[in-house]
């Protein structure tokens, strides 16, 4: 049968026409591509889901496969920050745009893809193409895009960023967006800008991390007096110890302290010395220059910027000098220094002007207070002893000579020097061998107006307090007319200035406890400043 049938459908392909043959071979095909027409129908418009991937957001752009991406601002909303790139060498500075960076996210911002059609859900990474693809629903979906990041940020990049930000965040405070503080709010005319100061200092509160070296042994380093005119070099040292601004972790800190006394070195080895007058600076710059040396080979910060997110802090006269040991540590690092003296090679932009307070009980109980402006009968007042070039001019012309100006080489035994700054409504601060004194904390201390006479000496926080709405400038050459100026102030100015003293003072405070804005806080935010205006180099790019 088999047989048969073969041998009959070789007789018909051979006895049948052509075009015959052809017909029966097509159609069988015909009917398949027919089928699989219909049942393709369905999906015909279907699209391959990697072609509406975030890499091509002009796909679509109308009608019902259109994709959009919405790439986030940073601070939700606001303008996208920008890394710049700063290389702090000699002074010269080179700024290049590195990348936008959105602060509030990650290094690379995710981007949120939406979806206005039914479309299979697509995870995609740009470079690995791993694509993962969900069962089709009729749901508007939302869909995540995370591009693999092609670049790392460094932890350097991503700190100067947000402090891009902070910087962004200080400006804005003067388009009128205050920021509440429950505390204290800073207001009035003894601020040169109190709703930037109260920005800034809110960024510092929440954003500063200072790195304090732990190489050093006291009592040269890690020490220093709490009991002088020297003291906010020991009180500073030992607040760092424990302040929540310090961080162990170096590669999250904005400055780096090198924490060493000035009045330590002075004392430990200038007085100690042999012969000290006998190229008397020698031991003591060396000192400076050998731990700086130490840092420096042992860590990557100092070199990385040349020192200008390292700082210093000294009261004692010789601080200045003492910077000069290394010229980076003069040239480019933020220096906190009670002599504050331009002429000496203070840069008010980068260095930083701290008080000068006088502690001789370690502590400021029974300094802080005096009587009111109607109880002081003394018009104005100084006492002390003829150092330096301006004060013989001032004795000179007024000790003992007018009961209404009592100017004293020294007071009698019976007579209390705080007593006298209580009873009188001015008080003279005049320069001695340096431009730094005492007398300008303790005259805000006891209430009275300080009466500054000082050539080329910026007064302590100037980048903040406006020293002239709550004290008198005189120069040297008005010093015989010092009566007539000091009477010719009205009694409502002298009354406003005295008060404006009273509100400055507790930037001039020192705690136990560090409180909010002491003179703690105050020293930290000027270097907080200084360190906003330093952009560092190192941003690698792509």
């Amino acid at each position: 049968m088999d047989g048969r049938c073969k041998r009959s459908v070789c007789s018909w392909w051979k006895t049948t026409p052509s075009s015959t043959r052809l017909l029966g071979f097509m159609l069988p095909l015909m009917v398949v591509f027919g089928v699989v027409g219909l049942m393709g129908s369905k999906y015909s418009s279907y699209s391959p889901p990697w072609i509406r991937s975030s890499l091509f957001p002009g796909y679509g752009s109308n009608g019902a496969g259109s994709v959009q991406e919405n790439i986030p601002t940073s601070g939700d909303g606001g303008e996208a920050l920008e890394l710049w790139r700063t290389v702090v060498s000699g002074g010269e500075k080179e700024e290049a745009l590195s990348a936008d960076y959105n602060l509030n996210r990650s290094a690379a911002p995710p981007l949120a893809v939406v979806a206005t059609r039914t479309v299979p859900h697509v995870v995609e990474e740009e470079e690995s193409s791993i694509i993962s693809i969900n069962e089709p629903s009729n749901e508007t979906l939302v869909l995540s895009s995370s591009p693999k990041i092609k670049r790392k940020f460094s932890n350097l990049e991503i700190l100067e960023a947000r402090l891009q930000r902070a910087r962004a965040s200080v400006r804005d405070a003067n388009n009128g967006n205050g920021t509440y503080d429950p505390d204290y709010i800073p207001n009035g005319p003894i601020y040169r800008n109190p709703v930037a100061f109260h920005r800034s200092y809110m960024e510092m509160e929440k954003q500063l991390k200072v790195y304090v070296y732990g190489e050093g042994e006291q009592p040269i380093f890690h020490n220093g007096p709490c009991g002088s005119i020297y003291s906010m070099e020991g009180n500073f040292i030992y607040k760092m110890e424990t302040t929540k601004f310090r961080t162990r972790d170096p590669e999250t800190a904005h400055v780096f302290f090198l924490p060493f006394s000035v009045a330590s070195i002075v004392h430990f080895i200038h007085n100690r010395t042999p012969n000290p007058k006998k190229d008397h600076w020698l031991p003591m710059k060396q000192t400076v220059r050998d731990y700086v040396d130490l840092v420096a080979n042992k860590y990557p910060y100092w070199n990385r910027s040349l020192g200008a997110d390292h700082f210093m802090l000294a009261c004692h006269d010789w601080g200045p000098e003492l910077s000069k040991s290394v010229p980076w540590l003069f040239k480019n690092s933020i220096r906190a220094l009670c002599n504050a003296n331009m002429s000496e090679g203070f840069q008010p932009s980068k260095d930083v002007s701290i008080p000068e307070i006088n502690l001789p009980g370690r502590h400021t109980n029974g300094l802080i207070g005096g009587p009111s402006p109607s109880k002081r009968p003394t018009l104005v007042f100084f006492a002390g002893g003829l150092h330096g070039p301006i004060r013989p001019i001032l004795l000179d012309h007024w000790e003992n000579k007018d009961p209404d100006v009592q100017v004293h080489k020294y007071l009698p035994k019976d007579v209390s020097y705080l007593a006298m700054m209580r009873q009188s409504r001015y008080c003279i601060c005049p320069s001695g061998y340096e431009v730094a004194s005492p007398r300008m904390v303790e005259a805000l201390y006891t209430g009275c107006v300080p009466v500054l006479i000082k050539d080329g000496y910026v007064p302590p926080f100037s980048d903040v307090l406006n020293w002239k709405a709550f004290s008198v400038e005189i120069s040297v050459a008005d010093i015989p007319s010092l009566k007539q100026i000091l009477s010719g102030i009205s009694t409502r100015q002298y009354i406003r200035m005295q008060k404006r003293g009273v509100q400055a003072r507790r930037h001039f405070e020192v705690n136990l406890l560090p409180k909010r804005y002491d003179v703690f806080h105050m020293t930290l935010h000027s270097i907080w400043l200084r360190r906003l205006n330093v952009r560092l180099h190192g941003i690698q790019d792509s």
